[in-house]
C-alpha cells in the first residue's frame, strides 16, 4: 500500500467512512476501498425485493476525484445485470455527469443506497448514459447467475462477499434452540390437533361422578326436616334450656346423623284455665336522673309561662 498523506482532507474522509461501514455493516450492500488505492472501492450490493432483480447480487467499482468530498465519484459495473453498461461510468443524479446536483454532506454510503433505488426505474426515467433495459426475463436469468459471479480483482464471488441475511426466527423456536430441544416446537395448529368443538358437547354427554364404594350415600340420606311451628305464647326458662341442649346435642352429631334422625319437636305448654303464665320480667328501670331532669323542665317552662301571662 502506497503511503498516504493523512493531513489531505480527501484521505482523511475516506478513511473516515471505510471505519463506518466497517463497523455498521449492512445486509444490503457491503463496500470497501482497495489496499493498493483507497481512492477506488469495490461494492456489492443486493437487488431490491419485489422486482426482477430479486435475489440477485451485483459487483461494481466506485472512483472517488482527488478533491472528494467536494466533486461527486463515478460509478462503474462489474456484473452483467441487464439494467446498466458494463464498465461504463453510469449517468445519475450523485455522479460525476450531475456535479451540480452533488453535496459534500454525502458520501460512499449514499451513492450506494441512491444506486440501489435506480435499479428498477423503468421507461424514460431510466434512459441515460450507460442504461440499457434488457426484458424482465432476461434479468431475472442475470440475476440468478450474478450471485456465483466471481470479481476478478477481489477473486471471490458475489455470495461470499455479501452473503444472504439469516433467515428470521420465531421467539418460539429461538427459545427451543436455547434449551437444547431435539425436536422443534410447532406453534401452528395442525389438522390432526385435537380440538375443543363446544357447540357439538351437550350436557347429556358428560358422565357424572359416581359414588365410591367405601363413601356413604350422603346425598340419598338427607331428608327435609319438618317444619317446627312455635307456640305465641312466651316459653319459660324451662323451655329455653331444653332447646339450648338440643341445640348443643344436636351440633355434636355428625352430619349424617342428623340427616338420617330429624330432631324431636319439643311440647310446648299450654297454659290452663286456671294457671296464669308469668313471663320473664324487666329488671331494666328508667333511671332517675332522667325523671328528675324532666321534671325540672317541666318547672322552668311552667314558670316562664306564668311570667308572661302576669
Amino acid at each position: 500500500m502506497t503511503a498516504l498523506n493523512k493531513n489531505n482532507s480527501a484521505v482523511k474522509r475516506i478513511m473516515q467512512e471505510a471505519r463506518e461501514l466497517a463497523n455498521d455493516p449492512s445486509t444490503d450492500y457491503s463496500a470497501a476501498p482497495l489496499e493498493d488505492d483507497i481512492f477506488e472501492w469495490h461494492c456489492t450490493l443486493r437487488g431490491s425485493a419485489g422486482t426482477e432483480f430479486e435475489g440477485g447480487l451485483y459487483h461494481f467499482r466506485i472512483l472517488l476525484p482527488a478533491e472528494y468530498p467536494f466533486r461527486p465519484p463515478s460509478i462503474m459495473m462489474l456484473t452483467p445485470n441487464g439494467r446498466f453498461e458494463l464498465n461504463t461510468k453510469i449517468c445519475i443524479s450523485f455522479t460525476n455527469y450531475h456535479e451540480e446536483l452533488w453535496q459534500p454532506a454525502w458520501g460512499v454510503r449514499t451513492a450506494i443506497i441512491g444506486l440501489q433505488g435506480f435499479f428498477p426505474l423503468k421507461g424514460q426515467a431510466a434512459v441515460g448514459v450507460g442504461s440499457i433495459e434488457y426484458p424482465a426475463t432476461e434479468r431475472r436469468r442475470l440475476a440468478a447467475l450474478s450471485r456465483e459471479w466471481v470479481c476478478p480483482h477481489c477473486k471471490q464471488t458475489n455470495l461470499e462477499l455479501l452473503p444472504d441475511p439469516p433467515a428470521p426466527t420465531t421467539p418460539i423456536a429461538a427459545t427451543a434452540r436455547s434449551l437444547g430441544s431435539e425436536e422443534p416446537i410447532s406453534d401452528v395448529v395442525t389438522e390432526d390437533s385435537p380440538r375443543c368443538d363446544l357447540k357439538s358437547a351437550s350436557v347429556e354427554s358428560i358422565p357424572l361422578s359416581t359414588p365410591q364404594p367405601n363413601m356413604p350415600h350422603i346425598v340419598s340420606a338427607v331428608r327435609p326436616a319438618p317444619i317446627i311451628q312455635l307456640s305465641s305464647s312466651t316459653p319459660t326458662g324451662d323451655s329455653f334450656g331444653m332447646d339450648r341442649s338440643t341445640s348443643r346435642s344436636s351440633a355434636a352429631l355428625p352430619r349424617t346423623a342428623r340427616s338420617e334422625t330429624p330432631p324431636t319437636p319439643t311440647p310446648t305448654p299450654t297454659p290452663s284455665e286456671g294457671s296464669t303464665v308469668h313471663g320473664p320480667r324487666s329488671s331494666q328501670k328508667p333511671p332517675m336522673l332522667l325523671d328528675t331532669a324532666i321534671a325540672i323542665l317541666l318547672v322552668l317552662l311552667f314558670a316562664i309561662i306564668c311570667r308572661r301571662v302576669v
